[in-house]
């Protein structure tokens, strides 16, 4: 992903502030849309299918900024700024997922140093989506007895025990275990059991052996 491909989206309700955010962030080499009220850039934001961050401003006519943050549910990094901050909003953003909160008037570097940080973490969620997208396929081509299998091996039961607790014997145990190995593309037990928990599996096998 390059800067050009970035898309940064402004959204502030005063003109002088966000025609200067977007020159700058122009000027950087990103690509920029600027919005004066939440309510027009939600309507874009439905058409968009590119690497995004939001800088927002707090005080908006329409919709607050943390509301915003809110409804967006942490679709896109969000950089706020804002002139009335407080602490406590300052918390209540970060703990909402927010990349940065800088106050106005902004200063340039520091806003650039956050929106480069922003597509660090879209990189990520990127990087991780796809790894858990890939790992599902693999997961998919499991029959319904091989993810049994694989259920109670990730929570360390040896193969007697898994044969035990599937009413059949430890050797067919063994070429279960050999295939979903092979489908899963692992070569180690340790490989297999963090492929698991990736996907949520990892408690999933502990239930089973319960019943």
């Amino acid at each position: 992903m390059t800067e050009s491909d970035s898309l940064v989206f402004v959204v502030d309700d005063d003109d002088s502030v966000r025609r200067a955010l977007a020159r700058l962030i122009h000027a950087a080499g990103y690509r920029v849309e600027a919005f004066g009220n939440a309510r027009a850039f939600l309507e874009r934001l439905r058409e968009v299918d590119a690497p995004a961050c939001l800088v927002l401003d707090v005080q908006l006519p329409d919709l607050d900024g943390l509301a915003l943050q809110r409804e967006l549910k942490a679709v896109l990094p969000i950089i706020f700024i804002t002139g009335h901050g407080d602490i406590a909003m300052t918390v209540d953003a970060m703990k909402a997922g927010a990349t940065d909160f800088l106050a106005k008037p902004v200063n340039d570097t520091d806003l650039l140093r956050a929106i480069e940080a922003a597509f660090e973490r879209v990189e990520q969620t990127r990087a991780v989506r796809s790894e858990l997208d890939a790992i599902r396929g693999r997961l998919d081509r499991l029959t319904p007895r091989e993810k049994e299998v694989m259920a109670l091996v990730v929570t360390g039961r040896l193969n007697k025990q898994v044969a035990g607790e599937l009413g059949t014997v430890e050797k067919t145990i063994k070429a279960h275990r050999a295939r979903v190995m092979a489908k899963m593309e692992v070569t180690s037990l340790a490989q297999l059991v963090r492929v698991a928990d990736k996907v949520g599996l990892g408690g999933a096998g502990e239930a089973r052996v319960s019943r």
